[in-house]
């Protein structure tokens, strides 16, 4: 019982900096639901769309830089501080193909995206005017891509170390600048402009540069702590086996990522055919559940963290041990998220200026993502215990490969050939994942994700 003590404190002690920074970066995204739900439904359904499209985006990134991370968390358990620069360095060349890739989708394809979600009919939803709302969200959003990678390349760097306050700390300062900002551009208060949905967005940028300064000036304030930072730029180039070891572990990680955001973004665009209330009941459900989900997803950087760890210092035994334990805690946990989202789901949807049908139906998505959360609690440690040993071909099987070959096709013919309710449609896709719990934990059982790779 003592040593399960430790190493729930240990986990607790990287995940809780991880589950506030990441909280306030979603509460960013909460603060921006609320006050454009102040506007209407259209621009309820506007900033749902364009956010969506934006997620796949940050999930690209967060798989192109985790593929690094793999080798940095194993890299620093060794004590190898040339071999953790390395991961860096490569970080950030992913990061820019990544950031130009992105911008360019957006900037020439983003309206033609935008409209794959406008194909549902409505009564109470203008379809012209939500894609106008729409496309300024998404074009002021861009200024705030390149911070935001930045951002994400020092803060994932630094939680390799054991380090998550200072990316903390940047973002508490972020969310202050972006509820100020957004009281001030939304509704135009103290002789600011006016900008409605637009001004959101400019509030969220604003953030994202902030957030980005804190986190570099401070990291570099503190190089003598973090070495890896001396020298860092001397050069971008990574030794070529080193950067193809890499790479072999990045694309993976990478295509699932992107695969599994872009799966998520076509289960919404399922959904939206039954109607454009649904885009907006949806998109008020996730501003709440992602608010809370954070806890589980920052416990499961946390076991890939301290397990990556424990495989790099060679400690098998002691890693699998460890695997198993902090499972169980985060499903543990993430139980008790789903009595807390259950007790709100009626009054959360009351905060926006919609209708009574936009409310209940939002009601409804929060009780249902509430009650898988321990799944989706349990089967995120089992994923970064998966790929703490480099299995990310199997991960990317396992995560994105599932999305798209099982969900997207099973809420597609249910949406399309069917009359199931949405709520039954939407029910059925969340279970099909206690398929990929049980496969997983055989795997994790079994010991194939043990491996030392540095």
């Amino acid at each position: 019982m003592k040593n399960n003590k430790a190493i729930f404190k240990r986990a607790l002690a990287l995940a809780v900096p991880m589950m506030i920074q990441n909280g306030i970066t979603n509460a960013v995204g909460l603060v921006d639901n609320i006050m454009v739900g102040k506007l209407g439904t259209e621009a309820i359904t506007a900033v749902s769309i364009a956010g969506q499209l934006i997620f796949v985006f940050n999930l690209g990134i967060f798989g192109g830089l985790s593929g690094p991370g793999i080798f940095g968390a194993q890299y620093y358990g060794q004590k190898n501080t040339e071999g953790f620069r390395s991961t860096v360095r490569i970080k950030h060349l992913i990061g820019l193909a990544v950031l130009a890739v992105g911008l360019g989708v957006f900037l020439l394809g983003g309206e033609q995206l935008i409209g794959l979600y406008l194909k549902g009919e409505s009564a109470d939803i203008d379809p012209v005017l939500t894609m106008r709302l729409a496309k300024q969200y998404l074009n002021t959003m861009l200024w705030g891509l390149p911070p935001f990678v930045i951002t994400q390349i020092y803060a994932s760097s630094l939680r390799e170390t054991g380090d998550s306050l200072r990316p903390m700390v940047a973002g508490v300062a972020s969310v202050i600048i972006d509820i100020a900002f957004n009281w001030l551009l939304i509704y135009g208060n103290l002789g600011f402009p006016r900008l409605e949905v637009r001004g959101a967005a400019v509030a969220t940028v604003m953030a994202r540069f902030a957030e980005m300064l804190i986190v570099v000036v401070w990291a570099f304030a503190s190089r003598k702590k973090h070495e890896f930072l001396i020298g860092l730029y001397k050069t971008l180039l990574v030794p070529k086996t080193t950067a193809k070891n890499m790479l072999k572990k990045t694309l993976p990680i990478f295509a699932n990522e992107f695969l599994w955001a872009g799966g998520i973004a076509a289960l919404t665009q399922c959904y939206s055919k039954r109607g454009l209330d649904i885009v907006a009941g949806l998109n008020i459900s996730n501003a709440l559940c992602n608010l809370l989900n954070v806890v589980f997803i920052a416990l499961g950087n946390a076991v890939g963290i301290l397990v990556g760890q424990t495989l790099g210092a060679k400690h098998y035994k002691e890693a699998k041990t460890e695997a198993f334990k902090l499972m169980w805690f985060t499903g543990a946990v993430s139980a008790l998220l789903t009595v807390i989202l259950v007790a709100i789901s009626g009054a959360f949807p009351n905060l926006y200026d919609t209708s009574e049908s936009v409310r209940l139906t939002a009601t409804n998505f929060i009780i249902i993502t509430a009650l898988f959360f321990p799944v989706q609690g349990f089967l995120n440690a089992l994923y970064f215990t998966l790929r703490s040993g480099g299995k990310t071909l199997v991960t990317f099987l396992f995560d994105s490969v599932f999305t798209w070959a099982v969900s997207v096709p099973t809420a597609l013919l249910l949406c399309n050939l069917t009359a199931l309710p949405i709520f039954a449609v939407y029910a059925i896709v969340q279970t099909l994942d206690l398929i990929k719990v049980c496969v997983g934990y055989a795997l994790i059982k079994k010991g194939v994700w043990i491996s030392n790779i540095v």
